[in-house]
């Protein structure tokens, strides 16, 4: 299906499919020649579950972050420049779908705000190191059913690491900032 007669998930997202379907939506715009309007970060209904049991796709990993940066508003976020807001949104649907797609299954899922931006650990099922992972962060040259997303991950993000989990799996973890 194309993304445009694709039927949203339950939670009313376009799935974890990377099609940014429903960043289009959460951003306020529907025309992707359009230029991005602000983040708006809806007050969720009712308080979020822990993300370990909430994240179960790129959607709602997003929303996670943004509810870790709407209750610490006044911390180290206080004033966050929304292009960084966009940037760090990206990355956190790149991993996730990652996970999903080529890791065998989401397995974790962390955001902690720090000094300067947020740490993200994702959690999969796979061994396998992608194999762009510790790349310049070109974005390959020809086109390419994949290959574009670790390059985004490398160019937004800082202080990457990919460790082996016990019992199997991986964790990789980023530190993207907000200034």
């Amino acid at each position: 299906m194309t993304p445009a007669n694709r039927p949203p998930a339950a939670d009313g997202s376009a799935g974890a499919d990377g099609s940014g379907e429903s960043d289009r939506r959460e951003s306020g715009t529907t025309n992707p020649t359009e230029a991005p309007q602000l983040v708006t970060l809806a007050e969720p209904s009712a308080p979020p579950p822990t993300a370990e049991r909430a994240v179960t796709s790129a959607a709602t990993a997003r929303r996670h972050v943004q509810t870790v940066l709407r209750e610490h508003r006044g911390a180290p976020a206080g004033g966050v420049n929304q292009e960084a807001v966009i940037d760090l949104l990206l990355v956190v649907s790149e991993l996730v779908t990652n996970a999903i797609r080529h890791g065998d299954g989401l397995a974790g899922f962390e955001a902690a705000l720090t000094d300067g931006g947020v740490r993200l650990e994702v959690r999969d099922r796979s061994d396998v190191v992608p194999i762009h992972a510790y790349g310049t962060g070109e974005v390959p040259q020809h086109r390419q059913p994949n290959g574009y997303g670790w390059p985004l991950i490398i160019r937004l993000s800082r202080d990457i690491t990919i460790e082996p989990c016990p019992g199997g799996g991986k964790s990789i973890r980023v530190f993207v900032p907000l200034g």
